[in-house]
Parts: C-alpha cells; sequence; structure tokens
C-alpha cells in the first residue's frame, strides 16, 4: 500500500458559467506570460527597449502553437487518423498534445520574421528570451498533470503520480511523475543560464544554445522513463534520438560561435541605442558648447591684462 503519492485532478477542466477553464490551456498561457515578462527584462538590461520582446512574441507564439501541434500529429498520426479515430481531434490543442521540437522550430520562424521588421539581431533576442522559454516550459509541464497524461513507469515511491482515468488505454496506478522531473529540470535550466550568461557574458546566441543544450540533456533520460505509445528507432524512443541530435547541433553552435563572434553584442536593437546616443550627444555637445565658451572668456581676460600692462 503506497504511503503517500501525487494525486491526480479529477478533471482537467472547470466552468465558469457556459465558459470551459482548460488547466492545459492556463499552463500554457501562464508560461507564455512568465516567458515574456522575463524576456522584457533581460532585453532592457541589454540595451532594448521595453515592450520589444512582446511585440515579437506575437508573432513567435502562434507560431509555435502550430508548430508544436503539427510535430505532435505528424509524430503520433495514427491517434487522429487510424481507423476508428476522428481527425477533427487534431485541431482539439487543448486536450495536449504539443511536441517541443515543432514549437521552438516554428516559434523561432515568427521571432525571426518580427526580429526582421525590427532591424533587430535574432541571435541577440533569443539570449535574452531563452530563461524565460525554459521557465515557460515548466510550467506548461502542469497541463499534463491536469490531463493525467505522460507519465513514467510504475513506482511505490512517495512522490509516485497517482492516475485514476482508464480513458485511452490508461491502467489505474501510481507512476513516475515525469511531468514534475521535466518541470523541475527546466526551472534548473531557466537558473544555469541567468548564471552562466552573467559570468561569462555569453552572446550571439549562445545563451540560447546553452538552453538547448541544458533542456536535451535532461529530457533524454526523462523521455526514456515515460511509458506512453511512441514510434522506436533501434529501441530508443523517436524523442531520445532528436534530443541527442538536437544537443550535438546546440554544443556544436556554442562552440564555433565562441571562436568566431566572441563576446557579447554592442548594439541589440538599433532605435533604443540611437535615441541614448542621440541624448548623450547633445550633453556632450553643450558640455563642448561651454568650454568654447570658457577658452573665449580666458582669451579675453588675458587681452584686458596685456593692454593694462601696456599703459602702464
Amino acid at each position: 500500500m503506497e504511503l503517500a503519492f501525487i494525486p491526480s485532478p479529477s478533471r482537467g477542466v472547470l466552468y465558469l458559467g457556459p465558459i470551459p477553464l482548460r488547466g492545459y490551456a492556463f499552463c500554457i498561457i501562464i508560461g507564455v506570460f512568465v516567458a515574456v515578462w522575463l524576456g522584457n527584462k533581460r532585453w532592457i538590461a541589454r540595451g532594448g527597449r521595453a515592450g520589444t520582446v512582446a511585440d515579437i512574441a506575437v508573432w513567435a507564439v502562434p507560431f509555435g502553437l502550430v508548430g508544436g501541434r503539427l510535430y505532435h500529429v505528424i509524430t503520433d498520426y495514427e491517434l487522429y487518423f487510424s481507423e476508428g479515430r476522428d481527425w477533427v481531434d487534431a485541431f482539439k490543442i487543448w486536450e495536449g498534445g504539443l511536441g517541443i521540437w515543432g514549437a521552438i522550430a516554428l516559434g523561432a520562424l515568427g521571432a525571426w520574421i518580427g526580429c526582421r521588421r525590427r532591424g533587430i539581431p535574432m541571435p541577440a533576442y533569443a539570449d535574452a528570451v531563452a530563461p524565460g522559454i525554459a521557465l515557460a516550459q515548466a510550467i506548461g509541464r502542469w497541463g499534463n498533470w491536469f490531463n493525467q497524461e505522460l507519465y513514467g513507469k510504475p513506482t511505490d515511491l512517495p512522490w509516485a503520480l497517482e492516475i485514476t482515468s482508464s480513458a485511452d488505454g490508461r491502467v489505474p496506478g501510481t507512476y513516475h511523475p515525469t511531468f514534475l522531473y521535466e518541470s523541475l529540470w527546466c526551472i534548473g535550466v531557466a537558473v544555469l543560464v541567468i548564471w552562466a550568461d552573467r559570468r561569462f557574458r555569453l552572446g550571439h546566441g549562445r545563451a540560447f544554445a546553452l538552453y538547448v543544450a541544458a533542456y536535451c540533456a535532461g529530457r533524454g533520460w526523462i523521455e526514456y522513463m515515460r511509458v506512453d505509445d511512441a514510434h522506436h528507432i533501434l529501441g530508443l524512443r523517436l524523442n531520445v534520438w532528436t534530443a541527442i541530435f538536437v544537443f550535438l547541433l546546440a554544443v556544436a553552435y556554442l562552440v564555433v560561435s565562441a571562436k568566431k563572434s566572441p563576446g557579447r553584442e554592442a548594439v541589440v536593437e538599433p532605435g533604443a541605442e540611437a535615441s541614448g546616443g542621440e541624448a548623450d550627444g547633445g550633453e556632450k555637445a553643450g558640455e563642448a558648447d561651454d568650454a568654447d565658451k570658457d577658452d573665449a572668456n580666458k582669451d579675453d581676460e588675458a587681452k584686458d591684462g596685456a593692454g593694462s600692462a601696456k599703459k602702464t
């Protein structure tokens, strides 16, 4: 008999009158707000303007949601297009099913469009929002708890997750809470990136690459623990192979970027830098005028002194 466990919610949706509040969607929304909030603070600290992160997120977030859903539907197509399934369910994103790989890939495309419209270097923007994305993932994973999905192997550990639903082939029992493991891991990734960015002044996309590499390192072993249906290649789940491949790409980028573009960008948002420069220039110009006036006064005093000496 289990002495302790993490209970699952009896349902993943609450109703305020006719309005449904779905736990999965709620977690995603909170995660987006946290990512934008932290990204904005980091962007301003790097010399950017307030509000720029949110403006670009208007492009990145919708692209990311579409990309995450596409990855899930493509890699688990049998859930929607096999016999007895309803393909319309592929559009029901609130029921769960977002692949982080597709979300980051297509979200990056959206961010690139937003950055290009503002004349902002994409790597600098990625560095600013990297820890926020990790925190958004940490919060978003709790959506799996509401849906009683993506848990690990059976266990009787005190922090085991109790699954009570028997829908879609679930077997009630206690399992490893892989959603919690990944949530805690993502918090650790956010802390690591913030620390490394301050310690080594990461720039040119290296803070983002560090986030990707650190996340993949954790996702690999957490994914290996899961027991939900998945495609396998050479005995490993598809997402494990994806994590390994993306991890190697991120590490390679870190090494190459550090050699080609050491240090951090001097300017992250040209408009903001120009405004600051004009202000500084105005002050300096004023100081120069004052200096010229002082020099002129000194010259006049010197001439007066010379004239007096001649008269004497």
